[in-house]
């Protein structure tokens, strides 16, 4: 079975990632100084358009039955536990 190549792989996305290359290169170099003293804010802009992009392949925030998401190992509520129990010994007793 063959998977459809990415976009940022395709011809387009090429074109694209060269022309927000550019627009980025140009508006440093003439309008630097315009640009950076807001560079801080731009960037925690980005935030949330990162957390909409980077979710893209996880098709929504789907929830197990134990409501933790579907990526929870199998036995780990038996770590969990064995964990607890751990931290709950004495200090002194520990290696």
């Amino acid at each position: 079975m063959a998977t459809k190549p990415g976009y940022w792989t395709s011809l387009h996305g090429v074109a694209t990632l060269t022309l927000i290359g550019a627009a980025l290169y140009f508006l440093f170099m003439e309008h630097g100084a315009h640009v950076l003293p807001y560079l801080p804010f731009l960037i925690i802009l980005l935030c949330p358009l990162m957390h909409l992009f980077m979710h893209k392949g996880h098709s929504g925030h789907g929830h197990g039955e134990n409501g933790h998401g579907e990526h929870q190992h199998p036995n780990a509520e038996e770590a969990y536990r064995l964990g607890l129990e751990e931290g709950r010994k004495n200090p002194n007793d520990r290696p």
